[in-house]
């Protein structure tokens, strides 16, 4: 019986095979481990459920040494198969081979006659439906930046007014940076404080995000200091008109007032009614596009004279 799924990547946010790993290993109650011969070593009829072109070469020639002397104690599952010698010798060497697609099958079944033609069913690893309620709030920005202790003052004020609430989450990534394991720990901190009414929402579009910070009831967005006048992310939300919750300090911009035109989590006892808010959200919108707009921008530069 197989007693483990191997795979190659392991974090189910950033590769779809990670995620068919993933909901694999609960349907058959084993974990999901690495292919490094350290993690498969306790373990005897591990499946390898992998793609070889996603691997370095390094880390190919370290599988083909392993298979070489587990041979007969593995079963491989091939999401696809490109020829190469690795992958004939991890052929030649599991006890039973899968594939998932007929494609695949004809390609391969001339080299391994038993090999058995399977399928990947959908990969949805959370099947939520958005549960309507009385508040919603909006966070996006960076995922290493979220700050797990303001998202629990937030809760507080949420649970003090005594209405149902969401929270919806999406992120971006600074280039060369991908969700990590530190993202995914965050994001279940979240969940626990929200009580798991918390949507990840993923790496959305403008157009995605302009609709939430039109539809929401309050943006979210919390600093390691405080709010910047360069986060474009609280700019965009006051020039939609959204109340933002945030946390301000001595460099935070001038015109923004706790109450007035935004929300100061460290400051607020407890969340405005529905009329307040709307009020601060269109204070918000006259102050981003008076200060903080493009044609200000565009006319500041404009005016600096030369040295």
């Amino acid at each position: 019986m197989i007693d483990c799924i191997a795979g190659y990547h392991l974090n189910p946010w950033t590769c779809g095979i990670a995620k068919f790993n993933t909901i694999l290993s609960r349907h058959l109650e084993v974990p999901v481990v690495g292919l490094r011969a350290v993690e498969l070593g306790d373990f005897r009829r591990p499946l390898l459920s992998v793609k070889l072109n996603e691997f370095s070469d390094a880390d190919a020639a370290d599988l083909d040494l392993w298979a070489a002397s587990h041979g007969g104690r593995f079963e491989l599952f091939l999401h696809a198969f490109d020829g190469t010698p690795v992958e004939d010798r991890l052929m030649a060497a599991a006890a039973r081979v899968y594939c998932g697609n007929s494609e695949l099958y004809e390609q391969l079944s001339g080299a391994r006659p038993d090999i058995q033609e399977l399928f990947c069913p959908g990969t949805i690893l959370s099947p939520q439906r958005f549960q309507r309620t009385e508040l919603s709030v909006f966070t996006f920005g960076m995922a290493h930046k979220i700050r797990v202790p303001l998202y629990r003052r937030l809760r507080d004020l949420l649970d003090a007014t005594g209405k149902t609430y969401s929270v919806y989450v999406s992120t971006a990534l600074h280039e060369n940076t991908s969700f990590d394991g530190s993202f995914v720990v965050r994001f279940e901190e979240l969940q626990a404080i929200f009580n798991g009414q918390v949507y990840f929402m993923g790496y959305l579009s403008d157009t995605a995000v302009y609709n939430h910070l039109m539809d929401c009831t309050f943006l979210a967005a919390f600093f390691e200091k405080g709010l910047r006048a360069n986060n474009t992310s609280v700019n965009a939300a006051m020039e939609c008109g959204c109340a933002v919750i945030t946390n301000l300090d001595e460099h935070s911009p001038a015109g923004l007032v706790h109450m007035k035109n935004v929300i100061d989590v460290n400051r607020c006892d407890r969340l405005p009614a529905a009329d307040v808010t709307q009020r601060i959200g269109s204070a918000a919108r006259e102050i981003a596009h008076a200060e903080y707009g493009w044609e200000r921008l565009v006319a500041q530069l404009r005016s600096v004279v030369p040295t």
